[in-house]
């Protein structure tokens, strides 16, 4: 009997050692390793110091390590995240909100309201910094009420407070444990420790990112298990990279070239796919540097540009024709603005009558002697910025505008937005949850192209005042009254030239399931992606 036993045992564990060589075998058979649940994409700068309460970060970053108080969601709808719930005081003076219980940072720390109310005090303890967000100009004070409630009180009733709790950057939550010693993040931060899905668990400034999924997460945990950010600045690096399989996915706006995009779409190999809109792409025009000085310039060029053939030919009718800065679906924004029309004809005479005049044998215009040039912006590692600016380059030139083009790496280019240095220069709207409230009240400040672009009307006091009184109106009719009034002579005096609606693209290989755009352009939609 013990023999029988004995043989028994041995052939049990001699099955096992098969079936154990068995997978080896295969893998080794057929070269094919078998992958954890990881993803590799990439980005191209780098991602930065994920301080949430500053700018230098790259926002889907920060999106993946910390949380806000409420979401936005599809259609608009504000949904609860780390608060459960909300109630506003019928004057709109003050906020309360019930934190959600059981939620744990990265680090095990617990999330409360007193780790909440420490996140706020260090951002408006920096309030200059964020002086372009008029939410925290609004905020008085913040208030512990209970271990799970907070109560934000307001200078002002301000209506889109609730949407700007959804913003991704400033007001998100780092853990008390990743904090200076001083309390100011406005100067660093100890580790980058949020309550998110995601935790930076490897970095190489310049090189790499690694994001592991938080294991603590209080919510849906992503399906992945890491995530790789790869630093990899050149567009068409990128694509070589995603033929070779270096990269599961391409995601984004201008991170390759539309030619790229449209051949990898044709090859049939990959899965390709196009957000809706998200945002518009402009060229904001400065009315307080040269020849752009000059309204009737401005609205040459407006109509001077053939947007149609840049859609069709650059953006292969993967973006629509923008005609206004804020699409008509987005609040108040639905006014009706006559659209500048491609008119060559049209664009002359403005010239001509301004006294911009072409003599002949002369290839560009001149007023007093001096050749009508100008300088037009954009970020060099934006492959459609790039595209876009030589299609423009031609139009004007047939006008008699020598438009030259002037590539820089990020940092020199958003210094030139806010220093104001540029006749055109590449812009965007921000989409939701942004538009139209918080870009206007950014417009105000020179942190970004707006200010800058709008400083020389003469106008510009009064916009800034009616910006002012709509972030505080409380009436729906005077509210529409001040945003028709501020989007109308906007578009009057052409300071923004906008060219189409901003799709995000997404190329991936076809091992690749549960991929589907988010409603913000910053977020990249990892939670829902899984690797056969």
């Amino acid at each position: 009997m013990k023999k029988l036993i004995y043989l028994a045992l041995l052939l049990i564990i001699v099955y096992s050692v098969s079936l154990t060589g068995c997978g080896n075998s295969t893998e080794k058979t057929t070269g094919v390793k078998t992958k954890a649940k990881e993803l590799t994409f990439s980005w191209n700068k780098d991602i930065g110091d994920l301080n949430p309460h500053n700018y230098s970060a790259q926002m889907f970053a920060q999106g993946l390590v910390y949380e806000p108080l409420v979401t936005y969601a599809e259609g608009g709808k504000i949904e609860p995240c780390l608060a459960e719930k909300w109630d506003t005081s019928p004057d709109g003076r003050e906020i309360t909100f019930t934190l959600r219980k059981g939620v744990n940072f990265s680090d095990g720390t617990e999330f409360n309201a007193a780790a909440a109310k420490q996140n706020f005090d260090a951002v408006l303890a920096n309030a200059q910094r964020h002086e372009w967000l008029e939410l925290i100009n609004q905020i008085e004070k913040t208030e512990v009420s209970g271990d799970y409630t907070l109560k934000v009180y307001f200078k002002n009733a301000y209506y889109p407070a609730l949407q700007e709790f959804a913003l991704i950057r400033p007001i998100r939550f780092l853990a008390p444990t990743g904090f200076p010693e001083n309390g100011q993040t406005s100067e660093a931060i100890k580790k980058p420790i949020g309550t998110g899905p995601w935790v930076l668990s490897e970095y190489k400034k310049d090189e790499y990112a690694v994001f592991t999924r938080n294991e603590n997460y209080w919510g849906t945990k992503p399906k992945l298990e890491k995530v790789i950010v790869k630093i990899i600045p050149d567009g068409e690096t990128r694509v070589i990279a995603f033929e070779k399989g270096e990269l599961d996915l391409i995601f984004g706006s201008g991170v390759i070239s539309l030619d790229s995009f449209k051949q990898l779409k044709e090859s049939g190999k990959y899965e390709t796919k196009n957000s809706g809109p998200l945002s518009t792409r402009v060229i904001a025009m400065n009315s307080n540097k040269g020849a752009t000085k000059d309204l009737p310039v401005r609205q040459a060029i407006q109509h001077g540009i053939n947007k149609q053939a840049v859609i069709n030919g650059i953006f292969y009718g993967t973006e629509e024709k923008a005609d206004t800065l804020f699409s008509s679906n987005l609040p108040y924004c639905d006014l009706k603005l006559k659209p500048y029309d491609y008119n060559l004809e049209k664009a002359a005479s403005l010239l001509d009558n301004a006294g911009w005049k072409q003599a002949d044998g002369k290839e560009f215009r001149e007023k007093n002697g001096q050749a009508l040039e100008l300088e037009l912006c954009f970020d060099s590692t934006d492959n459609i910025q790039k595209s876009a600016a030589e299609a423009m380059q031609g139009d004007l030139k047939k006008l008699g505008i020598n438009l030259k083009l002037i590539a820089e790496e990020s940092q020199a280019y958003n210094q030139r937005q806010k220093d104001g240095n540029f006749n055109l220069i590449f812009s965007e709207t921000w989409g939701v949850p942004y538009d139209p409230h918080s870009l206007c009240s950014s417009m105000r400040k020179p942190s970004h192209a707006d200010y800058q672009a709008q400083s020389g009307l003469s106008m510009k006091p009064e916009i800034d005042k009616k910006i002012e009184e709509v972030l505080l109106s409380t009436d729906e009719k005077t509210r529409q009254e001040l945003y028709t009034y501020i989007l109308k002579t906007l578009h009057e005096q052409a300071v923004y030239l906008p060219i189409s609606y901003r799709t995000n693209m997404a190329v991936y290989h076809k091992n690749l399931s549960g991929f589907k755009f988010l409603s913000t352009q910053y977020d990249v939609p990892l939670t829902d992606i899984d690797i056969k």
